[in-house]
């Protein structure tokens, strides 16, 4: 039996308790549970380390050099380790509580009927449709939004005759959920840009960023449907006769539902207790995916039991997922690690952040993400490196929020041009051409637009409104 197998129990138990140790941690206190959080944390990545590929050992191994670096240089080196790790165990929560919503939406019908409702939608609508449809979707799966979605515009794309259309119908809606991903990463609290974000910037609360974040999000996807629209290929025969979709918008239905229970779940626990956003989306997720799972036993009782539900996604569903979490979780390591290091560089080169101005650096923090992106520098790794070396916000002026907004646009154009992310990965997929043609040559355009109208927007809302 492979090593993955005999370790995968022992990986489920160790991650189920990292999720229980952090929730606890951020519900009652630090001090509640001591270093056990930390413990367990590295523990989960030990048994990780055994399990990837070279590929994802190599970041592990960068975490390590750093470690002997900062404990060599720096005096207080082990509260930056325990912060690290800290960090580390908190993205591995965040993760399986978006997965385990991911998982009771992977066996609900509803879905793929709604799904496959905006994937039939006509030319003059369908970008549109899959825009705002893709929020709603994002929101619920995150990733597997794309997974989902670009498997069903892709069946629709082929169902076309005509290769000329066949291929246009593909990209342009391959690049409508894309888009509706990435301009949902400015303000959904179960986005990894908004908790990372919030987490590293004091005094930084989802309610003064959601609205305008939720402007960010309407400017970036409403710059995606403009060049759509502008650049409408033109066809060189009739467009063929449109065949309506099978279904009506009450399809979405179960969509809104779910998106109003949890933001009315977000918003009321976080005005009655006080907790950070991240700490209410690590309970309310997994109870919001507990109750989808329960519903779906009542639909049919030959479905699998609430135990074996939650066994199997342990033991075996998040087992699929141990080459992403090990590198997001050692991208928030290395981040906070490599911080320390990398500021006193930084500072006797001469390039000294409080000398420039605070629009200079809203606009570095907006370019340099998704520039780092290019280089294969995943967006939690770029934000949590640079994120200690950016001003206060007391110091620029500025509210928490307006560096928040300037965070999660750069996160959003990352996630559009990288040709590193899991977006553009997926997207090149199912396009059948490579990730840097995604990024560089079909969302060219959009990033260099997007970012321009991002910056002014990041610059009105921090000088004028923030």
């Amino acid at each position: 039996m492979p090593l993955s197998h005999r370790l995968s129990p022992a990986t489920g138990l160790a991650l189920l308790l990292v999720c229980a140790a952090v929730l606890i941690r951020e519900w009652l206190g630090e001090g509640v549970l001591g270093l056990l959080p930390v413990i367990l944390t590295a523990l989960l990545l030990a048994l990780l380390t055994l399990q990837v590929r070279k590929g994802r050992q190599v970041f592990v191994a960068i975490g390590l050099c750093l470690t002997l670096i900062l404990a060599l240089s720096d005096d207080n080196w082990r509260a930056t380790v325990l912060k690290g790790l800290g960090t580390a165990g908190f993205i591995a929560a965040f993760f399986t509580a978006l997965a385990s919503l991911r998982s009771a939406a992977g066996s609900s019908a509803s879905m793929s009927r709604a799904g496959r409702f905006l994937a039939q939608q006509p030319p003059g609508r369908r970008y549109l449709a899959l825009t705002l449809g893709g929020q709603l979707f994002a929101l619920v799966l995150n990733y597997g939004s794309i997974a989902l979605l670009g498997g069903l515009a892709s069946d629709a794309a082929e169902a076309e005759p005509d290769a000329e259309i066949r291929g246009h119908r593909r990209r342009r809606m391959l690049l409508a959920i894309q888009r509706a991903f990435v301009s949902m990463l400015t303000w959904s609290p179960l986005s990894f840009s908004i908790a990372v974000s919030i987490a590293l910037i004091p005094g930084a609360t989802w309610p003064d960023v959601v609205l305008p974040g939720i402007v960010s999000s309407l400017l970036m996807a409403g710059t995606g449907w403009a060049l759509d629209t502008i650049f409408r290929p033109r066809l060189n025969q009739p467009r063929p006769a449109f065949r309506p979709p099978e279904g009506n918008w009450r399809l979405l239905t179960p969509l809104f539902i779910l998106l109003g229970l949890l933001v009315i779940a977000v918003v009321l626990l976080t005005w009655l207790t006080g907790i950070r956003v991240v700490g209410i989306v690590l309970l309310v997720v997994p109870l919001l995916a507990v109750a989808w799972v329960l519903l779906q036993r009542r639909e049919d009782p030959t479905a699998a039991s609430l135990g074996q539900r939650s066994r199997r996604f342990f033991w075996t569903e998040m087992a699929g997922y141990h080459g992403e979490l090990t590198l997001l979780m050692m991208a928030g390591y290395i981040g906070t690690v490599g911080a320390p290091i990398l500021t006193p560089l930084l500072l006797a080169s001469g390039l000294d952040p409080l000398g420039l101005p605070v629009w200079a650096i809203l606009l570095c923090i907006i370019w340099i993400i998704p520039a780092l992106g290019q280089l294969g520098m995943n967006p939690i790794l770029a934000v949590t490196l640079l994120a200690p070396m950016v001003p206060s916000a007391a110091a620029m002026g500025l509210s928490p929020a307006a560096i928040i907004v300037a965070i999660t646009a750069g996160w959003a154009l990352s996630g559009a041009s990288s040709p590193f992310t899991a977006t553009t990965l997926l997207i090149g997929s199912f396009a059948n051409i490579s990730a840097a043609r995604v990024g560089l040559v079909w969302n060219g355009a959009f990033t260099l637009t997007a970012g321009a109208v991002m910056s002014l927007w990041v610059l009105i809302h921090a000088l004028w409104l923030g």
